[in-house]
């Protein structure tokens, strides 16, 4: 039995590490803000609460249990709360989003005629 809860804990564990990864790696790679912040909270939310959930699984029924449910709660309610309110205020302080060209030569104004 020991050997499934280290198995699924460490199966969410490595889960949630995949996705913190591939978050940060979108913090790179998109090209503005509002995609940057759609990456970051989705990592903030989907990664860290994965990882939280294997850690739960490994502290089986105990008081640490009772901490990282808490903590888990509080992430939940908080992270898309705090993406929100960044996107928001980046809105309302004028940052502009990102749009693709419409036509071939839009992202080169010299080959325009």
């Amino acid at each position: 039995m020991a050997v499934i809860v280290d198995i699924v804990s460490w199966a969410l564990i490595l889960a949630g590490s995949f996705f913190i990864v591939v978050g940060g790696i979108g913090l790179v790679r998109l090209p503005d803000f509002y995609s940057r912040g759609h990456a970051a909270g989705m990592t903030d939310t989907l990664g860290a609460a994965l990882v939280i959930l294997g850690l739960m699984v490994e502290a089986g029924w105990s008081l640490n249990l009772g901490r990282l449910f808490f903590i888990l709660a509080f992430l939940f309610f908080t992270s898309p709360t705090a993406s929100h309110a960044l996107g928001h205020a980046a809105l309302f302080s004028g940052v502009k989003p990102w749009t693709r060209p419409t036509d071939d030569n839009a992202g080169y104004p010299e080959a325009r005629s």
